[in-house]
C-alpha cells in the first residue's frame, strides 16, 4: 500500500494538469453540494448532538436503551446515542457521536470502536430524496433503501460486538461526570465544534469530488461509489440492478465518507480496523436484501 500511495499521486497530479477545467467543474459542483445539501443537513444535527452530550442526555438515554442495547449488542445504553446519530442525521454524524462519547470517558475503546463499525450510516433524508425521488424516480424505492440499510445496520452491529471480544461491565474507569454548563456556553461550543467538523468534511467532499471526475472515461456506478458516494449514486439507472446498487453503495459509504469519519475521530487516536469490517459487511448485506425485495 505504501508503494501504491505515491503512484496514486502521481497519476492523480497528471489527471489535474491533463483535465483542469474538468477538475474545476468538479470543484464547483463539490461547493455547491456543500453549500445545498451537505451543510444544511448536517450543520443543526451536529450542534444538537454536542450540546446533548454536554448537556448529559447520553446518560439519560443510556437508562432508557440499555435494555436493549444490551442483549442486541452487548454494549451499553450510552451507545444508542451514536446509533440514532447515525441512522438520524447521515454520515458521518455516528463516527462524530461515538467519539465524543468516548472522550468523555462514557465508552470505553473497545466500545467506541466497534460503534465505527455500524453506526456511521446514511440518513433518510439523502435516500428518500436524492436517491429515491431524484435518482430511481420513485419516492417507495427510497423508503425501501432506508428499511434495508437500517436492517443492514443493526445486522452488522449484531455480527461485528459478537466476533469483538467480551463487553466491559464499566469503561475502565474512565467514565466521568458529565462538567456542569450553562446552555450559552454549551451552546457556543457546540456551533464552534460543528464548524470545525462541516470545514473538514466539505474538504474530502471537494477533494473526492475531483478526483472522480479525473478519468478520462466514466468509471461504472458502483466503481465511482467507492470512491464518493454522490456521485455514484447519480450515476445509477433505475430498475433492480440500480436498486441493489445503491443499497450497496449507501452500505459502503465511499472512501470520501470514511476518510470524513476518520478526520472526527483522529483526535481521540481510534482504530479504524472494525469500521472496514463493518461498512464492507454492511454493504454486502444491503446488496444482498435489495436483490431479494425487489419488485
Amino acid at each position: 500500500m505504501k508503494k501504491l500511495l505515491p503512484i496514486l499521486a502521481v497519476l492523480a497530479a497528471a489527471g489535474l494538469l491533463l483535465r483542469p477545467q474538468e477538475a474545476a467543474g468538479a470543484v464547483r459542483e463539490g461547493l455547491a453540494l456543500c453549500g445545498g445539501t451537505v451543510i444544511p443537513s448536517l450543520f443543526p444535527f451536529f450542534v444538537v448532538i454536542s450540546l446533548l452530550l454536554q448537556l448529559g442526555a447520553a446518560e439519560t438515554l443510556g437508562r432508557v436503551c440499555g435494555p436493549v442495547m444490551g442483549p442486541l449488542f452487548h454494549l451499553r445504553g450510552d451507545c444508542a446515542l451514536p446509533l440514532l446519530a447515525g441512522l438520524l442525521g447521515g454520515y458521518p454524524s455516528g463516527a462524530k457521536a461515538a467519539a465524543e462519547l468516548y472522550a468523555q470517558g462514557r465508552v470505553s475503546r473497545r466500545e467506541a470502536e466497534l460503534l465505527l463499525g455500524f453506526c456511521d450510516n446514511c440518513g433518510p433524508a439523502f435516500l428518500l430524496g436524492y436517491v429515491g425521488a431524484g435518482v430511481l424516480g420513485d419516492a417507495g424505492a427510497g423508503a425501501a433503501l432506508y428499511l434495508i440499510h437500517l436492517v443492514s445496520a443493526l445486522l452488522t452491529g449484531m455480527l461485528l460486538c459478537r466476533l469483538g471480544g467480551r463487553r466491559e461491565d464499566a469503561a475502565a474507569g474512565r467514565a466521568r461526570p458529565v462538567r456542569e454548563v450553562s446552555l450559552p456556553q454549551a451552546l457556543t461550543g457546540a456551533v464552534s465544534g460543528a464548524l470545525g467538523s462541516m470545514l473538514q468534511i466539505c474538504a474530502f467532499v471537494v477533494f473526492f469530488r475531483v478526483l472522480a471526475a479525473l478519468p478520462p472515461v466514466s468509471p461504472p456506478a458502483f466503481v465511482l461509489g467507492g470512491l464518493e458516494m454522490v456521485s455514484g449514486m447519480a450515476a445509477l439507472e433505475p430498475g433492480r440492478p440500480g436498486f441493489a446498487a445503491a443499497a450497496a453503495v449507501a452500505g459502503w459509504g465511499g472512501l470520501s465518507v470514511h476518510c470524513q469519519a476518520m478526520s472526527l475521530t483522529a483526535p481521540e487516536g481510534l482504530s479504524f480496523r472494525w469500521h472496514w469490517a463493518g461498512k464492507a459487511v454492511q454493504a454486502a448485506l444491503s446488496a444482498l436484501l435489495a436483490a431479494v425485495l425487489w419488485r
